[in-house]
């Protein structure tokens, strides 16, 4: 899919609470989707209630937002 110019800030809502079994995968995705927009250039938000995610390393995403 072609870079849509106009698109300069995405919101990204984080996996959230931890379930045995399932954090890991959706850890990641998220934090593979927040660095794919950094290397697009695209600037990121993201509201995340789970502090110990990779997600919310603030080298991932510009603004984070520790928020239920």
């Amino acid at each position: 899919m072609p870079k849509l110019d106009w698109i300069q800030k995405v919101l990204v809502l984080g996996s959230g609470a931890i379930k045995i079994g399932e954090a890991a995968e959706f850890d990641y995705s998220g934090s593979q989707c927040l660095k794919a927009l950094n290397e697009e250039g695209i600037k990121t938000v993201l509201i995340n209630p789970n502090v110990a995610t990779i997600q919310t390393d603030p080298r991932l995403s510009g603004r984070v937002y520790l928020l239920p």
